[in-house]
């Protein structure tokens, strides 16, 4: 089975990539949907803070690979055999337990964008956990620093500048999952 995990700062445009993904029939986890779980589990309301403060905590209350894990339980329980999607790695203990458990068939790409652009997209995209203001945006960015995402992001076996217009975005998407 081959791993094919999304990383990158918020509204970089994981989630555009994973819609890629899934329109060519791709399973997809999403790592952010283990912690929406919890945050209900929970009894929270599902919005950016309660979001970030219970990924935060679970990470230090059971290890910062916490999220991989459940992951990982998520991807043996589909019995899966070709190739599958993951999007949200965040740290470096998240990548080694993939590869650990998942073999080394793990392939880590990032989606990199201007923070100029990152905060234009969260202003306009509203979705239930993004941030609505350039301050709760910026904290957003530093928790996710904190974690360890600058480290994820540089070792990325590729990186994908999502710069340009959503449709050609799409197409170098579609292009490179096609031919790994």
């Amino acid at each position: 089975m081959k791993i094919i995990a999304f990383t990158g700062m918020p509204l970089s445009g994981k989630s555009e990539a994973v819609e890629i993904a899934k329109s060519l029939g791709l399973p997809v986890i999403r790592m952010g949907d283990m912690v929406w779980e919890e945050v209900k589990n929970q009894g929270f309301e599902l919005n950016g803070e309660n979001v970030g403060f219970i990924a935060n905590s679970m990470r230090k209350k059971y290890g910062k690979d916490i999220w991989a894990k459940r992951t990982i339980k998520k991807i043996i329980s589909l019995n899966l055999t070709n190739k599958i999607v993951v999007d949200g790695v965040r740290n470096t203990e998240e990548i080694n337990l993939f590869k650990k458990k998942l073999s080394q068939n793990f392939l880590l790409i990032a989606i990199a964008a201007s923070d100029e652009l990152r905060k234009k997209r969260a202003l306009s995209r509203k979705r239930i956990d993004d941030s609505n203001n350039v301050k709760s945006i910026e904290e957003r960015d530093k928790r996710e620093l904190g974690w360890g995402i600058n480290e994820v992001i540089s070792k990325a076996d590729l990186t994908i500048a999502n710069e340009q217009s959503i449709n050609k975005f799409r197409i170098k998407i579609k292009q490179l999952l096609k031919n790994i």
